[in-house]
């Protein structure tokens, strides 16, 4: 006898085509709606997509309905979770995704239990590390629809990540998660007899026994009224039809009170059936469905800011509130923060799919996380902060390894910086700022008007430093700097003139003269340091040569560990140390794109442009611990696409005649003590249908590609399995970094790249621009993929910066120290300005810190979640199993001295393990600095 499980559900977009408050309101009268027909049959069941956010949103209008949702939930009528959000998972970081999980677990068991099913019903493909991420919170199901690849031919499989961890996932086939959609459609008992033997003979052919699944529902929708009764009376021989949640088809109760929040999976657990296959790794197949890989690139401003704000919290906030913080102070901005971090990383939100107005407010979403960490910082080290004198800088290092490295300080003109110890800091003056911004004439009646300028100590933007009046003189001079620890009263201002028998003032308002310096400064794993300053002398004799000493041309850099060279044209030709080369990098390449949001597809008639008009070099800093050059391109590119009607060929567009000259800044930079060189790159982009990318040739010809995504390192081949119904593209997204053929780029926020010219050339995705959200006549997607509306803002029109770093490697990746030199790269010091007054202060910084050894071990949180000391999650990058080694400092303070307790052990990890634990003896003292 054949069984179809019918599940009803809704796929809810939080926002998309409309931004989030007008599919609110939908939310509302469809939630309305399904809550009266759960509570009226005890027979219905719902499966609320996996997501709490839905019913959260909805309690948030109709707060009143709380109980019945409990109710319905904990006798499992309703299932919720067990996320916040579905996530894009290769556009967040992996901490991101377990934030969600537990956020979204945590919530649904509140609200009478989670469904422990890892539901992934429409995101564009899966991440490698999903089913370690879902086992570390205790699920050991999935159901998945993108992304599957032509090897799975059942509706079941193993699906297991990098480190052997597994979890038995089932597929959709068949219409994914709307497959039962159309059974339903008419209330008559024959039809949907009929409809259901129809959708189990389709299923049967990927599932010869045992229960089938059947997911009944659509986007933004509820089931229709009397779905029990129609249920029961196409059910009978041969053919059973009965209703149930998701959990409930995987026959797993839905359990009140938190589920283990750090279970440990096993090794890879051997599949007992012959039947299942074991697929490992990402799911980023285009065999079964589309997985619109074009999001990785539409609106890049977004992943931009999302990379950064997550970094922000991650490695910056929580670990600085939880080694050197308060909990009562820091915790509920840091949830905050996660919950807009979180919410923004949906599958239709940071991937920019939407309308413009929905990607405005999910750039406010993410700038609102980005302002709560840097909030957390201040809140923290600010009080610190307030013992270091004016001019000086408390320093915090979010590596867990010692650091030393140029860190670029602003300090005032003619001084020098100094480590807490009065040992003076080798530096390099690289500018000095001396500005005047007025000098008026101001007769005693209208000194009022003047003086009506400052906002507190705030005058044209800056903060007042110091000021004085001179009556012999008749003048009154600010001096201004960006910031200022002086108490001052414009009130003691107006009383000196009042005093002075002047009738008309000269008011000058100068900002104080600043220097940037690059100085090289040692800090301490996850510790803090002081510098201060005092009057300069000489700088101090720093033994190293310039770095751009240019033996051959002043176009070269040298530090002794690379060597870069600027050619004539524009590009670079890198030398490392140990002898690795590649010539001829930077080239940059516009082409056109007349795709949408989802789908990135050239004119059939393309004009690329990589040769610029006009190419001007200049060398911006020379010294001992930094060096800069600068090449200025000027390119001519097509302002626009010109679409037509697609052919029997598939080809479509071409690019207007009309250009547009564009000017493409690249700043070169070589610092000390760094193996890598970084880049800048910098344009005003006012053209529409385009794709920029770097042109980056590489060392030697590559067959795969290796990016750093969320927990792992994922091995890419040349080309994307196809066979449904998009053009396989194979371009890929990368989180922190990306190696092949020898060369790696580090990144500032996830990309997307291909590898081109059959493994010659790296590819990296600067810019995409489009028009419209789907377009139906997409020469490289059969089916349009939402509505055809148009994002004049997903031109991204404006100027653009992308910050990168390349690093040069002989042999496999994890055999060089690429690992270290993403961690420096993408985490710099960070730097609190000195705000005590008194320029002979001592600082005060609080002694600690925590580090991390092994091979291949990185950092990825340092939290404070409650206990006595902070948790550290761990993952092991590497291919080969290793050893985590954790050391503690902790400052001990008793009414007769201060000493530091230090404190280590170790943990085994396999390779790509993700692995949490505590930080012991690293607590701090509670009360010690508080913001309170």
């Amino acid at each position: 006898m054949n069984e179809l499980v019918i599940v009803p559900h809704t796929h809810w977009d939080r926002e998309w085509y409309q931004p989030f408050q007008r599919f609110r309101l939908r939310l509302v009268t469809v939630l309305d709606r399904l809550l009266a027909q759960l509570a009226a049959d005890p027979r219905a069941r719902f499966t609320l997509d996996g997501q709490t956010a839905a019913i959260d949103d909805y309690l948030e209008i109709r707060p009143e309905q709380e109980a019945l949702v409990r109710e319905l939930a904990g006798r499992g009528q309703l299932a919720l979770g067990p996320w916040r959000v579905l996530a894009d998972s290769f556009l967040c970081s992996g901490e991101n995704l377990i934030r969600n999980l537990e956020t979204g677990s945590r919530r649904a068991d509140e609200l009478g239990g989670a469904m422990r099913v890892g539901y992934l019903p429409d995101q564009f493909g899966h991440a490698a590390q999903l089913p370690q991420i879902l086992r570390l919170a205790g699920i050991e199901h999935a159901c998945v629809w993108r992304g599957v690849p032509e090897d799975v031919r059942t509706t079941e499989f193993w699906w297991a990540a990098p480190d052997g961890t597994a979890v038995r996932t089932r597929y959709l086939p068949e219409g994914g998660y709307g497959g039962a959609a159309g059974v339903f459609g008419e209330p008559d008992a024959a039809v949907v007899r009929r409809r259901a033997e129809e959708h189990v003979q389709a299923l049967r052919r990927w599932q010869p026994d045992g229960p089938l699944l059947g997911m009944y529902g659509t986007d933004h929708s509820a089931p229709v009224d009397g779905l029990a009764d129609l249920v029961e009376g196409a059910s009978g021989e041969p053919l059973r039809v009965r209703l149930d949640t998701l959990a409930g088809f995987f026959d797993i109760p839905i359990a009140g009170g938190r589920a283990p929040a750090q279970h440990q999976p096993a090794a890879h657990e051997p599949n007992t059936s012959p039947v299942l296959i074991t697929i490992h790794g990402e799911l980023r197949s285009h065999a079964r469905a589309n997985i619109l890989p074009g999001v990785l690139s539409s609106r890049i401003g977004l992943k931009q800011a999302l990379s950064r704000a997550e970094r922000l919290v991650e490695r910056y906030a929580e670990p600085i509130a939880a080694l050197y913080g308060t909990r009562s102070a820091c915790r509920p901005f840091l949830d905050l923060a996660w919950r807009r971090l979180v919410d923004s990383s949906c599958h239709d939100s940071v991937t920019g799919c939407g309308i413009d107005a929905t990607a405005d407010q999910v750039a406010a979403r993410i700038a609102e996380a980005d302002d709560l960490g840097r909030g957390v910082v201040d809140l923290v080290l600010g009080p610190i902060a307030q013992t270091v004198p004016d001019g000086g800088h408390l320093l915090f290092n979010p590596s867990a390894r010692h650091r030393r490295e140029v860190v670029t300080l602003d300090l005032p003109a003619g001084r020098a910086p100094r480590a807490a110890s009065g040992k003076a800091l080798p530096h390099q003056i690289l500018d000095t700022v001396e500005e005047n911004i007025a000098d008026e004439l101001v007769p005693t009646a209208a000194l009022d008007l003047f003086l009506g300028k400052i906002h507190g100590r705030e005058l044209y933007g800056r903060q007042i430093a110091a000021w004085h009046l001179d009556p012999d003189a008749a003048t009154i001079t600010f001096e201004l700097a960006p910031t200022s620890p002086l108490v001052f009263d414009v009130a003691e201002v107006r009383a000196a003139a009042a005093a002075a028998a002047v009738e008309i003032w000269r008011v000058e308002v100068r900002v104080q003269p600043r220097a940037t310096v690059a100085a090289l400064i040692e800090v301490g794993p996850l510790a803090l340091a002081a510098v201060t300053t005092f009057t300069a002398g000489s700088p101090p004799p720093a033994a190293l040569r310039n770095i751009a000493a240019g033996r051959r041309a002043l176009s070269d850099l040298d530090n002794g560990l690379m060597h870069v060279a600027l050619r004539s044209d524009g590009l670079l030709d890198v030398l490392a140390a140990d002898g690795s080369h590649a010539a001829g990098l930077g080239a940059i390449v516009d082409g056109g794109d007349l795709g949408d949001e989802y789908n990135y597809a050239p004119p059939g008639h393309d004009r690329l442009v990589s040769s610029p008009d006009e190419i001007w070099n200049r060398v911006r800093w020379s010294g001992p611990f930094t060096g800069s050059l600068e090449s200025v391109r000027w390119f001519n590119w097509p302002t626009h696409g010109v679409p037509v009607s697609a052919s029997d060929t598939e080809v479509s567009g071409i690019r207007a005649a009309t250009v547009h000259t564009t000017e493409v800044s690249t700043r070169i930079e070589l610092r000390h003590g760094e193996p890598f060189v970084r880049l800048t790159i910098a344009f005003d982009n006012q053209c529409d249908d385009h794709r920029v990318r770097l042109h980056l040739p590489l060392p030697r010809p590559a067959t795969h590609s290796h990016a750093e995504g969320q927990f792992a390192v994922v091995s890419r081949p040349l080309h994307a399995e196809g066979g449904f119904g998009e053009r396989p593209l194979p371009t890929f997204p990368a989180y922190g970094w990306v190696a092949a053929g020898g060369l790696a780029v580090l990144l500032d926020h996830v990309s997307e790249y291909e590898l081109v010219d059959d493994g010659r050339t790296l590819a990296l995705t600067l810019l995409r621009s489009v028009g419209l959200l789907s377009r139906n006549d997409n020469a490289w997607r059969a089916e349009p993929a939402g509505p055809q509306l148009p994002t004049p803002g997903a031109q991204c029109r404006g100027p653009r910066t992308v910050e990168l770093a390349l690093y040069l490697y002989a042999g496999e990746w994890h055999e060089s120290g690429l690992l270290d030199a993403a961690e420096r790269y993408r985490h710099p010091l960070t730097t609190v300005a000195g705000r005590n007054e008194d320029p002979g202060s001592v600082p005060v910084v609080p002694a600690g810190g925590i580090e991390v050894g092994g091979r291949g071990v990185v950092l990825s949180s340092c939290r404070d979640t409650g206990a006595e000391d902070p948790e550290l999650r761990l993952v092991a990058l590497t291919p080969k199993p290793t050893t985590a080694t954790i050391r503690t400092a902790s400052a001990i303070h008793t009414s007769t001295h201060a000493s530091t307790h230090t404190s280590t052990h170790t943990m085994e990890m396999r390779p790509w393990q993700v692995a949490s634990t505590i930080a012991k003896g690293a607590s701090k003292d509670q009360g010690e600095h508080s913001p309170d």
